[in-house]
């Protein structure tokens, strides 16, 4: 259905396409797409014929973040609603963020707050040279808060406390440079480089993807000391023991596709 705010689809390979869809509103998002897109993402979390997750957005642009009417709504309320209201952005980011499939936003327009902070919850972010951002709250009197942990962890205090104090809006080739997204192509190429990447994933052992992105979530930020040494060296022996980590081994040793890869029919 075209009428619905968020639009799901899953392919032969389980490439599957959350599209934003609310063009009129420039995808803005309330608390009903909010409730909406967590759940839609944990449903792909707990389906193992998922392999890639695509977060993409129908019209000009990507997303503007909140909804007008929804701050509106929001100025209303107490403390304690505002808190609730919080609490359930946040569990859409994290659970964005903590998604065991990889995640790769296709962003052709414009993103805005919020729509910053989806982006910042993707493994890889594929923009169309025309895109531009901006983390624009401080004109509103507010801050980017529940977005502040993945947008600092994408684009760094430095740039952080440049875009989020000035509220600049600023182009794809600076987000490039400051890391919120990982390719800047035309809109004609965005799909085929999204494709090339998708393809490089499909290759690669699932079990083996998630437990890479988790690695990264639990390592990043730790010294390197004879705790995270013997823990790494202690999952690199337990993964070599599993069926995948097995049959990988195995395919590259008889140069054969390993049991993941689908062939192309």
């Amino acid at each position: 259905m075209h009428n619905e705010k968020i639009i799901t689809t899953i392919d032969s390979r389980g490439v599957a396409t959350v599209t934003l869809n609310n063009p009129e509103k420039h995808n803005a998002f309330d608390d009903t797409v909010i409730t909406s897109l967590t759940s839609t993402f944990a449903t792909l979390a707990s389906n193992d014929d998922i392999r890639v997750v695509i977060l993409a957005a129908n019209g000009k642009s990507f997303s503007a973040g909140a909804d007008l009417n929804w701050m509106k709504r929001t100025a209303g309320y107490s403390v304690a609603q505002n808190l609730q209201d919080a609490k359930a952005l946040t569990t859409l980011f994290y659970t964005l963020n903590s998604l065991a499939k990889p995640t790769i936003a296709r962003v052709q327009g414009a993103a805005f707050g919020g729509g910053v902070g989806l982006i910042s919850c993707c493994d890889i972010a594929v923009a169309s040279d025309r895109a531009s951002f901006s983390l624009s709250e401080v004109k509103l009197g507010v801050v980017p808060a529940t977005i502040s942990p993945y947008v600092i962890e994408a684009i760094g205090a430095r740039a952080a406390r440049r875009y989020f104090t000035t509220a600049e809006r600023f182009t794809a080739t600076t987000a490039l440079q400051i890391g919120l997204i990982s390719e800047c192509v035309t809109e004609r190429q965005l799909d085929a480089t999204i494709d090339t990447i998708i393809d490089a994933l499909l290759t690669n052992a699932p079990k083996a993807i998630a437990t890479a992105k988790q690695l990264i979530a639990d390592i990043s930020h730790r010294p390197i000391d004879k705790k995270l040494i013997d823990e790494t060296s202690a999952l690199i022996a337990k993964l070599r023991n599993t069926d995948e980590g097995r049959e990988g081994l195995s395919a590259f040793l008889e140069k054969r596709p390993a049991s993941w890869i689908k062939s192309r029919e």
